[in-house]
């Protein structure tokens, strides 16, 4: 779908989810953002690209948002298809997306020692046969400028979701292109019904990004798996994803005892109070509230110790 002049959303399924991919196309080059899974590439991207005749030597850049499979998993497949392309991402999230294992083993696999929780096998099992990534070419910290040729877009260090998330902006179509930066209240499905937490890990950072994003004077507001938000639209999903987060604040001191609680029993006491998922996807709160209760521990309010070899919390 052509947004704006130069700007194409191309949407591909991903399970009952969708990936959104961007094209922005310049009088002399092109870029594009995200590559979802080999199939989003393969079953999607190509076809589309060649029924609207676009030559793939114009794409000169790939820039991964950030690590995760279904953002970098395609990069194998445009790099087949396009082998000239520079594949680029975030330098503090160069290894994960290169490297499926390392992926899977440092971030999907974070909790397991620490809290008990993992993805379920079939869940990994999905990964490594959905997504192949590929080496990257270069890294990116944010304030790189991609000339298109009649205009310029800039990339924005966006953490919170990850160390090394990226965002574009688009300034001639006021357009900020974020991925998966910002989260809202739920991750929805591709009719819209919610399918499990906002999974920004950094709690501190992930705000500092929104206060970033407010600071563009955007029009339009495009992630990998939401809906497209416009004018004043912009403003409140940006307010909503903020005000989650004091939720998940009230929703954990509420909930807390002076005897401790593992994470998952922290969650399964508040997941009802935080969004309407069934048990297995709420326990995908485990981000989000990680960050917030490791906050809530830099300023002295909670306690950390362990029961049982898992980690636990409390009130101080």
């Amino acid at each position: 779908m052509l947004i704006r002049p130069g700007l194409r959303r191309i949407v591909a399924p991903l399970g009952e989810r969708f990936v959104a991919m961007y094209l922005l196309e310049g009088s002399e080059r092109a870029l594009l953002f995200d590559t979802g899974i080999t199939a989003s590439v393969e079953e999607t991207l190509l076809p589309h690209l060649a029924e609207i005749g676009f030559d793939l030597a114009r794409l000169h850049w790939v820039i991964s948002s950030h690590c995760d499979f279904d953002h970098t998993g395609g990069n194998a497949a445009i790099v087949a298809a396009a082998p000239h392309v520079e594949l680029l991402a975030g330098e503090l999230d160069v290894p994960l997306t290169e490297d499926l294992e390392v992926l899977i083993e440092q971030r999907y696999g974070e909790f397991r020692h620490s809290d008990g929780f993992d993805d379920p096998p079939e869940t990994t099992a999905y990964i490594r046969e959905a997504a192949a990534v590929a080496p990257v070419t270069r890294a990116l910290r944010g304030g790189e400028e991609f000339d298109l040729g009649d205009r310029v877009i800039r990339v924005l260090h966006t953490p919170g979701h990850s160390d090394g998330h990226l965002a574009l902006w688009d300034e001639r179509n006021a357009a900020l292109i974020i991925g998966d930066a910002t989260l809202g209240t739920t991750v929805p499905t591709a009719s819209g019904d919610p399918a499990f937490p906002p999974t920004y890990r950094d709690t501190d950072p992930y705000l500092a990004t929104i206060e970033l994003f407010r600071g563009y004077d955007a029009e339009l507001l495009l992630t990998a798996h939401y809906p497209v938000y416009e004018d004043a639209e912009v403003g409140r999903f940006l307010d909503a994803s903020a005000e989650y987060i004091a939720t998940i604040d009230a929703a954990i001191t509420d909930a807390l005892e002076p005897e401790g609680m593992t994470t998952l029993e922290l969650i399964h006491r508040v997941a009802a109070r935080l969004g309407p998922w069934g048990p297995a996807a709420a326990e995908y709160l485990i981000f989000p509230m990680t960050g917030n209760l490791e906050r809530m521990t830099a300023r002295g309010t909670v306690c950390v110790g362990t029961r049982d070899g898992l980690r636990t919390w409390a009130r101080a």
